[in-house]
């Protein structure tokens, strides 16, 4: 059996957008989204400091496909920022496919972070939005708490757990995934990409029962 790991006081878990449309049923539904409840909430029980993040985008939003004549989800478009995804609506600003999971059960979360509310830039990463300039202030947050290891769990693994999880790694932050936490999307190959990516930028991928007693 693999080494346990042992969680302190400068451990932090991120818990990516586990919220109604991210799961079954939903606009942007990802294929068994709702298997990552249950073992993230045991997860969240090993960790004294949790953030929740929350996609919360406006109507209208540049991501969306319906904003853009003729284009269906899934199809791309270059903007200011490089190429984007369009997606179905999803997570649309105080919509019940915004909410969080209602069998999300983390009472002592610390922060709930909203991105993707800038309505021309889409947002993956819990740190910075896509356009790589604007900033979401979580590095701040955690450098001034004194963490020093981030832990991800959530949806979708391929894009933003992955994207939050690289600029974790950028930040400075010793970076785990948590991967039988998560559930991907897989859009032209982007599962194994993003576990190829995870090994070049030495983030570690773990199953959950890695996970120790403090």
């Amino acid at each position: 059996m693999a080494s346990q790991i042992t969680i302190g006081e400068r451990d932090i878990l991120l818990v990516v957008d586990v919220q109604n449309d991210f799961c079954p049923g939903g606009g942007l539904a990802v294929p068994r989204g709702d298997e990552v409840v249950a073992p993230i909430n045991r997860l969240a029980r090993a960790f004294a400091h949790v953030v929740l993040t929350q996609d919360w985008h406006p109507p209208g939003h540049l991501s969306f496909a319906s904003s853009h004549a003729g284009r269906k989800p899934y199809e791309t478009i270059e903007v200011f920022y490089g190429t984007q995804v369009l997606w179905p609506d999803h997570c649309v600003q105080g919509t019940p496919g915004a909410r969080f999971r209602d069998d999300l059960d983390i009472p002592h979360a610390e922060l709930v972070l909203r991105k993707g509310y800038h309505r021309h830039i889409d947002s993956y990463s819990a740190f910075t939005e896509n356009d790589r300039a604007t900033r979401t202030g979580l590095a701040g947050y955690l450098r001034e708490r004194g963490f020093a290891r981030v832990f991800l769990a959530g949806l979708a693994f391929d894009f933003c757990v992955r994207y939050s999880a690289e600029d974790a790694r950028r930040e400075g932050f010793d970076v785990v995934v948590v991967e039988d936490a998560c559930r991907g999307i897989d859009v032209g190959g982007s599962m194994a990409a993003t576990r190829a990516l995870f090994d070049t930028l030495a983030i570690r991928r773990i199953e959950a029962a890695a996970i120790g007693p403090a």
